[in-house]
């Protein structure tokens, strides 16, 4: 019955994740459009299903049915490429992230964090190949800045990971929510999350560094060719990455699975629940964000990554170097 460890399960197991993922992404939608229409003084969507619960599903139908047109200037293959890859990455990375104590997601490999390094270098192509492709000069820009933007919020993002690596001496993501910590590494790395956070909001081209697609310059950067179904690819691939991202943040900064301090000890069926409210809390941040901080100038953004984040996430890791070697 080996086949159906190696092979079967495996399979079922990403089947599943790919489902819950594409579930989660879509009601996402709806989470983001209650609380901002509260942050607004209004209702959000209430029409489709009650409380408008089935507004996902309305618009999913919507983006089913529309039209699709493929505009004959665009390089076709790399055109229909780009939302596939924008998706992907998003996809990937839940490969290692655990849930439960004893339930991987898909595997549970020593090299969790090279994985999520490698991924994050791949996560700017698909918008890159969008933008490119469609032979616009409104997408071509949106292109240009995702590219500058997310390489260069990558790099304090990675120096970042590797401070994390340091202090918890293990490449397994299991290994870094199992293993115990002393008082001062939490506060350490709690110094960490605002600035961890700004990078993620940098890669996920989430408000107010949605500078890619920003519609009062660019109409909607890389995305203005595409329509229907692959503009919806888009939109998923940019809440399973918020979905995915606060999953990664959790386990990272937060406990993961478990309870603070201890708490009602380490049962299995719990973990999954604790980690959903850590991440939905993680969540209303994104929105928070979203309905309260302007959009930044280009140059302020990449002034802010590499005058400040770069230097700062340097000395951070130079420093945890040395916390790690004299008291550890």
């Amino acid at each position: 019955m080996d086949w159906l460890n190696l092979v079967v399960f495996p399979i079922l197991r990403t089947l599943a994740l790919i489902f819950g993922l594409l579930t989660a992404a879509a009601y996402l939608t709806w989470y983001e459009r209650k609380l901002i229409g509260r942050f607004g003084a209004r209702y959000g969507p209430n029409r489709a299903g009650k409380f408008g619960l089935l507004q996902p599903a309305a618009d999913g139908v919507k983006a089913i049915f529309k039209e699709e047109i493929i505009p004959n200037h665009v390089d076709k293959w790399v055109y229909l490429l780009g939302p596939a890859l924008a998706l992907l990455p998003a996809i990937a990375i839940w490969a290692v992230l655990p849930i439960a104590r004893g339930v991987p997601v898909v595997a549970d490999v020593n090299v969790g964090f090279l994985w999520i390094l490698a991924i994050a270098g791949i996560e700017s192509y698909g918008l890159i190949l969008a933008g490119w492709s469609s032979n616009n000069n409104y997408s071509l820009l949106g292109a240009l800045r995702s590219a500058a933007q997310m390489i260069s919020y990558e790099l304090p993002m990675g120096m970042f990971l590797v401070s994390i690596l340091i202090l918890a001496g293990s490449f397994s993501l299991v290994g870094l929510v199992e293993a115990p910590r002393v008082w001062w590494e939490w506060l350490w790395l709690w110094l960490m999350f605002p600035l961890f956070f700004i990078c993620i909001l940098a890669e996920t081209n989430r408000s107010p560094f949605d500078l890619p697609e920003t519609e009062n310059e660019l109409v909607a950067g890389y995305q203005t060719e595409y329509g229907g179904l692959k503009f919806s690819l888009f939109m998923i691939a940019e809440y399973m990455n918020m979905i995915t991202m606060s999953v990664l943040m959790t386990t990272l900064f937060f406990g993961g699975y478990r309870l603070p301090f201890g708490f009602l000890g380490d049962i299995v069926w719990l973990g999954p629940f604790v980690l959903a409210a850590k991440v939905l809390i993680l969540l209303f941040i994104f929105v928070w964000v979203r309905a309260s901080v302007g959009r930044p100038r280009y140059d302020q953004l990449m002034a802010f990554s590499w005058k400040f984040l770069l230097p700062v996430s340097v000395a951070y890791m130079i420093i945890t170097v040395l916390l790690t070697v004299f008291f550890k």
